[in-house]
């Protein structure tokens, strides 16, 4: 069945497959994590039970999501020895490290402190049950600094050595290689990323309960950041306050970190162009060289057979002036480079497209809500909440654009100009990768379709009023499994107090 078909193509389809999916759920628990962090965080300080039942309505979703990037990223990690083999032994004294370090000092974080955070609510101190929310959001933090620091050092190899038998190791200590040229970039756009997913999430499920609690009813205009003792006495329900309470935070962050992305995305795109220049080129659909200026090319059709862009709609000297700060600035392009080095243009030429397009509409969104806050219509705006609905997927589109920008860009190689994927590849037959992705396809869709479904379920059911949780002086007597009775109170009478 797979016999016409190249192993090496098959295996990066494989791959490339596991990765897509995988990359979607530490996009979202990155920024879930330091949400739930935060909402707790204001729930002890302000002691309103709003912010603990938007906890709890997250922490499930989180739990869900966390557990699907788990199950993921494991069946990703076993390719390197079936499917790239050959890449694992060369690459392994470099990279093996760092993967360990995330696996010790992130995983291990996250794993220890996780079932504290998801079930201790009721059996820990208030503090040490925030303690652990922290925790976990700054172990999701540090795996994403090691991965992200394996793949930056794959784009931007720098101190390194070849051994005796072609293995690439540590030319003097890993420092080096961990903040290598490209990983500051990287980290600051992918973490900044993985947030503005979040709060496109947050605030899609927050407009969807406006919208459905907006039908048949006039809504009190009430401001979600309004005390507590105002919302009351206006009659908001503690659900609804949950659903503007998310839709604000969510609002504020897409209106403020979105155009810090573009900032970010500028000066990582700077550093692309001195590193990876034929990416950017591939990027930018330059197939040719410009001496006096190169032009923007908004739109177009890739034309690899005759290296041209067909039907292009460009902005004359544009790139030049955003690459090179300077409207007249050569840039080169991509006849200046081997035919067998140029990455597949059209894949990545795209891709960047989606990404940056789903940047603007996250901008959208963060721009029209900053208007309707100042119009006080954030919460009886329907057009607003529609747009922020239906926007909600746009961070997750974007990351999972963004990531194929980045590793087709790097294409022929696995390593940037050090090894090529052809000479990564274990030896396989077609034939056996074939019947492997298969599989992959099929178990994905199935589980990772029911957990997605379910999350959704979740999402519709809309936040949900709680008791308020135990009070502080409870905990050490929770912990020990233990539920304070009548007669464990302690009065202020002695009179009062049990035998």
């Amino acid at each position: 069945m797979f016999d016409s078909f190249d192993a090496l193509f098959l295996a990066r389809l494989q791959f490339a497959f596991t990765v897509s999916f995988h990359f979607i759920f530490p996009a979202f628990t990155i920024g879930l994590a330091s949400f739930l962090a935060v909402l707790e965080g204001l729930w002890l300080k302000t002691k309103d039970d709003v912010y603990l039942d938007l906890f709890r309505f997250w922490v499930k979703i989180f739990a869900v999501t966390f557990a699907m990037g788990v199950v993921s990223g494991i069946v990703m990690s076993y390719q390197f020895g079936t499917n790239w083999a050959v890449f694992s032994d060369r690459a392994g004294p470099v990279i093996g490290p760092l993967m360990a370090y995330e696996v010790l000092t992130a995983f291990f974080l996250e794993a220890g402190f996780l079932g504290v955070m998801l079930f201790g609510m009721n059996r820990v101190g208030r503090r040490l049950h925030f303690l652990a929310t922290l925790m976990v959001a700054l172990g999701t933090f540090f795996s994403a600094f090691w991965i992200l620091s394996v793949n930056s050092w794959m784009q931007t190899p720098v101190a390194f050595t070849t051994n005796a038998v072609g293995q690439f190791v540590p030319a003097a200590g890993f420092f080096e290689i961990i903040f290598n040229p490209s990983f500051p970039y990287r980290l600051a756009h992918t973490v900044i990323a993985a947030y503005l997913t979040t709060a496109m999430i947050v605030g899609a499920v927050g407009a969807h309960q406006l919208l459905k609690l907006r039908r048949g009813r006039v809504v009190p205009k009430v401001e979600a950041d309004d005390p507590v003792e105002l919302r009351q006495q206006a009659g908001l329900p503690r659900s609804e306050a949950g659903a503007r309470r998310m839709f604000s935070m969510a609002m504020w962050m897409a209106a403020l970190v979105a155009p810090l992305q573009i900032f970010v995305g500028d000066l990582h795109g700077l550093n692309t162009l001195e590193h990876q220049p034929v990416k950017v080129m591939a990027m930018e659909g330059h197939y040719d060289s410009h001496p006096a200026g190169a032009p923007l090319v908004l739109f177009g059709i890739p034309n690899p057979e005759q290296k041209r862009i067909d039907y292009a709609i460009e902005i004359p000297k544009a790139s030049s002036l955003i690459l090179k700060h300077d409207a007249n600035a050569p840039l080169a392009g991509l006849d200046t480079v081997p035919d067998h080095l140029e990455p597949p243009v059209p894949v990545v030429f795209w891709s960047f497209r989606i990404m940056i397009a789903m940047g603007l509409v996250m901008l959208a969104i963060g721009l029209w809500s900053l208007l309707a806050r100042l119009r006080r219509r954030l919460y009886d705006w329907p057009a607003l909440h529609r747009a922020a609905l239906v926007a909600g997927p746009s961070g997750l589109v974007a990351v999972t654009a963004g990531w194929i920008t980045t590793e087709v860009g790097r294409q022929p190689f696995t390593i940037y100009g050090v090894m090529t994927t052809a000479e990564s590849v274990s030896p396989l037959d077609a034939s056996a990768v074939g019947a492997s992705l298969v599989a992959f396809v099929v178990v994905y869709f199935l589980v990772f379709g029911f957990g997605t479904w379910y999350i959704l379920k979740l999402m519709a059911k809309g936040v949900q009023v709680h008791e308020a949780a135990p009070d502080e002086d409870d905990g050490p007597i929770r912990t020990a499994g233990i539920t304070p009775g009548p007669a464990m109170k302690i009065s202020e009478n002695p009179s009062e107090q049990a035998p």
